[in-house]
């Protein structure tokens, strides 16, 4: 990954409410990456973020979800649009 690259992901938990964000990375153990991929935050799947801080509201593939802030720290995403 380059360093420009990375500067442009950031923590699905730092993405501003109501952005729009494409999910670039998942980092943590593999049962938690495959978790989330289950539940829809696959590599290049589109999320949005609508609320929260310690717990996270989101919407991915039409479905709304809560995450944990630890669990949304573990989602790397590149910020797609505001709206």
């Amino acid at each position: 990954m380059s360093h420009k690259q990375a500067q442009t992901l950031l923590p699905l938990c730092q993405l501003p409410a109501g952005a729009l964000g494409r999910v670039r990375e998942l980092c943590g153990n593999p049962e938690f990456c495959q978790r989330v991929r289950e539940m829809g935050f696959g590599e290049a799947a589109f999320v949005t973020k609508v609320s929260g801080n310690n717990t996270i509201l989101c919407q991915v593939n039409g479905t709304r979800l809560a995450l944990s802030h630890a669990a949304a720290k573990n989602i790397l995403v590149e910020q797609v649009s505001r709206r």
